[in-house]
């Protein structure tokens, strides 16, 4: 039975978590063991916050948007809601975008929502 080695397998596996090493401190880009425990929790973290970053983002819309209801006199979920019976299909990216960008446009939508609630 032939003698078989792993070297060529070996190196290509140590090689790859090294190049994702690259730029941590100390033993962490130097020494395979502590290099591959510190790659490996960095996937888990990417992993991880890519779905958290979606959950980030629509909280970030919600508290712009609340923002910019409460200067017109409402709360977010009654501005939500008055929009919603206005029959106005906007999602919450476009109305965060609208009070940062365009506050007169948020205004008259502000004013939309009132009417849907029966408030002018």
């Amino acid at each position: 039975m032939p003698r078989v080695t792993t070297a060529v397998a070996r190196n290509r596996r140590k090689k790859k978590i090294f190049k994702a090493a690259k730029g941590y401190f100390g033993g962490r880009k130097n020494l395979y063991r502590v290099a591959k425990d510190a790659v490996e929790k960095g996937w888990e973290h990417a992993y991880r916050d890519r779905k958290k970053k979606k959950r980030n983002f629509r909280r970030l819309w919600i508290t712009r948007i609340n923002a910019a209801a409460r200067q017109h006199d409402l709360s977010y979920s009654r501005f939500m809601d008055g929009l919603k019976k206005a029959g106005v299909e906007i999602d919450r990216k476009a109305l965060a975008d609208l009070a940062v960008r365009s506050p007169e446009a948020f205004a008259s939508l502000a004013d939309r929502a009132k009417a849907g609630l029966g408030l002018n």
